[in-house]
């Protein structure tokens, strides 16, 4: 990515000072957060926590109180990798539920299940789905509550994996349930949007947005100014330039690039679209092709 210096060659002392405070800032949340991983890191390591275990073992400036602390903040450590552990493995969990209603079908009974899922290295808060028995004489289950996106047509999946209760003549039921693969496809679902959610903010930051410190200057390219979401399953992406054209990106569920255009006026721009794309096939390739050094993210991206 060019930078700001060769993009405009007059800017002012108090820009490029802004500029270099910027940079410094960010250096320095990076030392800190390098730091708080290479500090848990150490406390986790089998290695410390013998050392701090054994009374017999003299750590030189470290009293009984500071390591206890230390031991303490080791605990801490150990049980939180555990539990990440645990929820990076075990992704969708079934748990039993109490309906508090006298009134409840099925005596109150519910079927929770949490669903996990991770965006930036990170776990989101759990999705939940609780299903009950409100069908008499079947152990069908049907869909309760729950805290899915409303764009996750988690009915549509409910139909094809829980359908409802059927007799025949012979009393025996018709359908059968898969409450496994109805999991397994609404977690996928989950995921796949958490990715574009993820991903269309991916985009912002490569182009420079979002940034309340980013400043723009006048040369001849032109800038993109916003790039948001269209519809609330975030698989159509807008995208706007200062010149005033208009581009609509559309990907599918696995976030491949189905279909790209750039408005200008009542024209399409075609030179526009080959600019933005730079042979991509994959949102995951745009964002590497607006931001090929993701380290200089200080201006925003023209194309």
């Amino acid at each position: 990515m060019t930078s700001r210096d060769s993009l405009s060659p007059d800017l002012s002392v108090a820009d490029r000072l802004d500029d270099e405070i910027a940079k410094l800032r960010a250096q320095v949340e990076s030392l800190k957060n390098e730091l708080r991983l290479q500090t848990a890191t150490l406390l986790a390591s089998d290695s410390t926590r013998r050392i701090l275990q054994d009374d017999n073992t003299d750590v030189r400036g470290l009293d009984a109180s500071a390591r206890s602390r230390l031991l303490t903040e080791s605990d801490k450590q150990v049980a939180h990798q555990r539990q990440s552990l645990y929820r990076a493995c075990a992704s969708i969990t079934a748990l039993k539920i109490r309906d508090p209603d006298p009134n409840a079908v099925d005596k109150g009974n519910v079927l929770g299940l949490r669903f996990e899922v991770m965006s930036r290295s990170r776990f989101i808060r759990p999705y939940y789905v609780m299903l009950n028995r409100p069908y008499a004489k079947s152990q069908h289950l049907r869909i309760h509550r729950h805290t899915v996106p409303p764009c996750i047509a988690i009915s549509g999946l409910a139909a094809r994996h829980l359908p409802a209760s059927k007799l025949d003549k012979d009393g025996q039921e018709t359908h059968h349930q898969d409450l496994p693969r109805f999991a397994r496809a609404l977690r996928r679902e989950l995921v796949r949007y958490q990715n574009r959610i993820t991903t269309i903010g991916d985009l912002r930051k490569a182009a420079g947005l979002g940034n309340s410190s980013t400043k723009r200057h006048g040369d001849e390219a032109v800038a993109i100014t916003d790039i948001s979401a269209v519809d609330a399953e975030a698989k159509q992406v807008r995208l706007e330039w200062e010149d005033g054209r208009v581009g609509r990106l559309v990907m599918d569920d696995d976030g491949k690039i189905a279909k790209v255009a750039v408005q200008a006026g009542n024209e399409r721009d075609r030179r526009r679209v080959r600019e933005l794309l730079g042979g991509s096939t994959h949102i995951q390739d745009l964002v590497r092709h607006l931001n090929p050094h993701p380290e200089k993210t200080d201006h925003k991206r023209r194309v």
